[in-house]
């Protein structure tokens, strides 16, 4: 099995009704063009603007049984393509930066809420979510595993650990700063010590301290036969505007998984206390 992911590196519209719209036609050049995922930035539905004014943030959340996230539901389905939409959610406390992930049906099988907000930042006036989530994903092609990261969650590598003993194949990054050197190797990293592949979707260039650069890491770090270690970024975005679309071979990580020893392999959690100990010494 090989997915077909979409990556919506796009500019932000004004408001609502044109994230909609950009969103929807993004979604289907993605279908046009092989698609059979496609991955937006965080927080699409209001191009990851955060103003600190609880009326204005309220004003600005959308529900996640709403129309907005909901019509990608139905477009989804109209297009036999599975669609992971963000949008800033309105909850209670206070609303959360979440993801919802529909199949090729347009049925819901996922819905995230940011654990690790940036709450040193402009994120402080989100609540945060608390909870990871996998679920089995109908691509119309095949069924994969998929879970959820939301941008600063990459950089807890408890993440994607978590993940990866649920059965996640594919986590999907939506992100709104800067893919640098760093941020990159953090992904990569990720990919590599769960055997598992990430998906990062940024936004591009000349959207507020964002640089593009999306990028497909396909967590098979040896091939059978090769000398050396392989390159796990099979495709990376430049800056630049556009739906990108790069191919995950599902099946060749599976084989990989079958035979290494990364991930849940030598794990010895009953010396790992200390990390669910907070704030002891």
């Amino acid at each position: 099995m090989r997915l077909k992911l979409a990556f919506l590196q796009l500019h932000a519209g004004n408001d609502l009704d044109a994230q909609l719209r950009i969103g929807q036609e993004a979604c289907k050049k993605a279908k046009a063009l092989g698609a059979e995922l496609a991955l937006f930035p965080e927080m699409w539905s209001c191009g990851y603007t955060l103003p600190q004014d609880m009326d204005v943030l309220e004003h600005l959340a959308v529900c996640a049984d709403g129309d907005f996230v909901q019509s990608f539901g139905k477009l989804a389905q109209e297009l036999g393509m599975a669609v992971a939409v963000t949008f800033l959610e309105k909850h209670e406390p206070k609303p959360r930066n979440s993801c919802v992930l529909f199949d090729c049906c347009g049925t819901e099988v996922l819905r995230y809420a940011k654990v690790h907000t940036c709450a040193f930042d402009a994120e402080g006036v989100l609540c945060p979510g608390g909870k990871f989530v996998a679920a089995d994903l109908n691509t119309g092609s095949g069924t994969v595993r998929v879970g959820c990261m939301i941008c600063f969650d990459r950089e807890f590598p408890e993440c994607a650990r978590i993940l990866m003993l649920r059965g996640t194949e594919l986590i999907l990054v939506p992100n709104a700063c800067p893919l640098e050197i760093n941020r990159l190797a953090a992904l990569r990293t990720r990919a590599y010590e769960n055997m598992l592949a990430v998906a990062v979707c940024n936004y591009p260039a000349g959207h507020p301290d964002c640089n593009g650069h999306s990028a497909l890491f396909d967590g098979v770090a040896w091939l059978p036969g090769d000398a050396g270690s392989r390159d796990m970024c099979v495709f990376e975005a430049g800056e630049d505007a556009g739906v990108y679309i790069a191919e995950f071979d599902v099946d060749a990580l599976r084989n990989y998984r079958r035979g290494e020893v990364m991930g849940n392999t030598y794990r010895r959690p009953e010396v790992y206390g200390e990390l669910v100990r907070a704030g002891e010494e």
